[in-house]
């Protein structure tokens, strides 16, 4: 599954994964109003990863299934935390 992933302008640390052949113009009005404009970071074929770096894959690819979307917001300073142990071991 081949999808794109975008960062805002408006919203540090926060991303919008899409799939690759949805264009941004097509999601919900809301999301884009508030999203402000797309910076493309990269596109990624999700069937060739086991894991991304702050989001649950198979989250991903369920709410890409579902929504046609899945928004990645910023990390807490717990779950910062806890990835930083979790990369320790």
């Amino acid at each position: 599954m081949m999808c794109s992933i975008y960062k805002s302008a408006r919203k540090p640390d926060t991303y919008l994964y899409i799939p690759y052949s949805t264009k941004f113009e097509e999601l919900p009005e809301g999301l884009t109003q508030v999203w402000g404009e797309p910076e493309l970071v990269m596109h990624v074929d999700l069937d060739k990863r086991e894991k991304l770096a702050l989001a649950d894959i198979q989250e991903v690819k369920s709410k890409l299934d579902s929504d046609g979307y899945f928004l990645q917001m910023p990390p807490s300073q717990d779950e910062l935390a806890q990835l930083i142990a979790a990369n320790k071991k």
